[in-house]
């Protein structure tokens, strides 16, 4: 089991305004800030921006991959449709993933520092 993750962001307070937002479709929210640093999650802070202020946004291959869990399709599409309108770049409209399994519900987004955020659930 995985107890927590960290993205690297090249600006705390963006980076934090960005995923304050679009967190909330899943659930998530603010519970931590220290210095260089901010923490969302639902019970306790499971999700982190750190901040890397050299960090290259220029590469395709920079960044990293997360996938938080959604609670239904319809929280995947929000997530996906307020990622846009944040101004991510689609890296896959949401939508079932047979290639993974026949229930696998997800949608990928590309933040301002290269990260991939999927958003996943399970249909029946």
């Amino acid at each position: 089991m995985i107890d927590h993750v960290s993205i690297p962001v090249s600006n705390l307070l963006t980076s934090a305004a960005f995923y304050e937002s679009l967190l909330s479709e899943i659930g998530y929210r603010k519970l931590a800030s220290k210095e260089g640093t901010i923490g969302f999650g639902k019970k306790y802070p499971d999700f982190w921006l750190n901040e890397r202020i050299a960090l290259d946004t220029t590469g395709l291959n920079d960044g990293c991959h997360v996938c938080l869990r959604a609670s239904s399709a319809e929280e995947v599409m929000a997530f996906y449709k307020k990622a846009l309108a944040l101004g991510a770049q689609s890296y896959g409209a949401p939508g079932l993933r047979p290639h993974y399994s026949d229930n696998y519900f997800a949608a990928f987004i590309i933040d301002t520092d290269r990260n991939r955020v999927e958003v996943v659930t399970f249909v029946e």
